[in-house]
């Protein structure tokens, strides 16, 4: 698994985002401290990005790279829904994507893709891919980053993409 957690040009830093929204009159909370990922769970997501990743090498996209701060994101949003109950794009206090992934330090945000209750990571790649939206998400050759989450025992899945 490779892993890309430099900061890049123009990262606002977690504590300048804060004081940015506060300034604005703002309010967003950042992702909530994950919960533990089992053995079996790491083991799904690290066969999604495999997947992800053979799609895309298929339609002639570059190999995603995993990065801390859009996992973070997109773990933070796994056990949100999985704590209470809901399945949305729309999250804790009406948050998007971008605002997790922003709020978790990730500068770029680029898309999310999220399913509720495949069984295992081909199941949740067979269910993404035949979706268009979701496909679009996989094959969007720009998209240079990734961070996975899956959380609970019926299953949140989220893959966050960024630039």
């Amino acid at each position: 698994m490779t892993s890309d957690d430099t900061a890049r040009p123009g990262r606002r830093s977690a504590a300048g985002l804060v004081a940015a929204l506060v300034l604005a009159g703002l309010t967003l909370l950042a992702p909530a401290a994950s919960a533990a990922v089992t053995p079996t769970q790491a083991a799904q997501l690290n066969q999604v990005f495999a997947l992800t990743n053979q799609y895309r090498q298929q339609a002639g996209c570059q190999a995603l790279i995993r990065n801390s701060y859009a996992e973070k994101a997109a773990q933070g949003h796994a056990d949100w829904m999985n704590s209470t109950g809901t399945f949305s794009h729309t999250g804790a206090n009406g948050s998007s994507f971008v605002d997790r992934m922003k709020a978790a330090g990730y500068a770029s945000p680029g898309g999310e893709n999220i399913a509720y209750g495949q069984q295992n990571a081909q199941a949740v790649m067979t269910a993404w891919m035949n979706s268009p939206g979701h496909r679009a998400n996989i094959l969007n050759c720009r998209f240079t980053r990734i961070g996975l989450g899956l959380a609970g025992t019926r299953n949140y899945w989220v893959q966050d993409f960024g630039y």
